[in-house]
């Protein structure tokens, strides 16, 4: 079977479902480019509020085949490049998407997997699924930025563990790491997922796309530059038609029904 990214909707949440059965989900080149081309489709619709992004069957995703890899040794390193760049160019339209990006991880996200899961905004896991950065396995490196999301989240020395050792994580021990967001039972995942997007979905647009990007510009903004850029994202917000709705609605003690 051939490996591709499968696209439906659930209300106003897409679900992106990652669907290469006889190579427990491994990505390749097809399902990077089908991610970032279902995210602009997304990010220009107001009818998708968040998107889920999921595993066919029991597993999340196996990360790169290995078969793949090793028929590229025997190429020029510029393919593994190409290559690399396309999984990279994803994980950055994740990261600059301008709306909520869960992962329902069930069975286990390994190696690009592990760096997808950790790339969306939250992370629900069931808790007998794991989690695995097993680069080091195989004689490999960190890609699609799981070097650099656990080396901001985590003390450097558990870090190292975790990528060094290769060995599989539990997914309670990433709950306990502030890592996962929520943990539910076997094959729940994707019904906790949308269960969170169906909440998210309630809230204004506008002031969950300014909090997004605020989260990824303080990593490596001073106290000034953020406090600047807080105060920009705020008062757009605040002359946004849906801050009058939210406040007139709060003070009413209504529900509200955001544009």
């Amino acid at each position: 079977m051939t490996a591709e990214l499968k696209s439906t909707s659930e209300g106003s949440t897409m679900v992106l479902t990652i669907s290469n059965p006889t190579q427990r989900n491994a990505l390749g080149p097809e399902i990077y480019a089908a991610g970032i081309e279902a995210l602009n489709g997304a990010e220009s619709s107001s009818e998708i509020r968040s998107v889920v992004i999921v595993g066919e069957g029991a597993w999340f995703c196996a990360g790169g085949s290995l078969q793949r890899l090793l028929a590229n040794r025997e190429l020029d390193r510029s393919v593994q490049a190409e290559s690399i760049e396309g999984l990279h160019n994803w994980i950055d339209s994740i990261r600059t998407f301008p709306k909520p990006i869960i992962a329902a991880v069930e069975g286990a996200a390994a190696g690009a997997g592990f760096s997808l899961a950790l790339a969306c905004d939250f992370v629900v896991a069931a808790r007998d699924a794991v989690f695995a950065a097993s680069y080091s396995n195989v004689a490999l490196s960190p890609d699609g930025g799981l070097s650099w999301h656990l080396g901001q989240q985590l003390p450097r020395q558990l870090a190292s563990e975790w990528l060094m050792n290769g060995e599989r994580i539990a997914a309670p021990r990433l709950h306990a790491a502030g890592l996962v967001n929520e943990l539910t039972e076997s094959g729940q995942a994707l019904a906790g997922a949308l269960a969170l997007a169906k909440k998210l979905n309630a809230r204004a647009p506008n002031s969950l796309a300014s909090i997004k990007e605020l989260l990824s510009e303080a990593r490596g903004a001073t106290l000034a530059a953020q406090l600047s850029q807080e105060r920009d994202h705020f008062v757009r917000n605040l002359h946004h038609a849906n801050a009058g709705i939210g406040i007139a609605a709060f003070l009413d003690k209504k529900p509200p029904q955001y544009e």
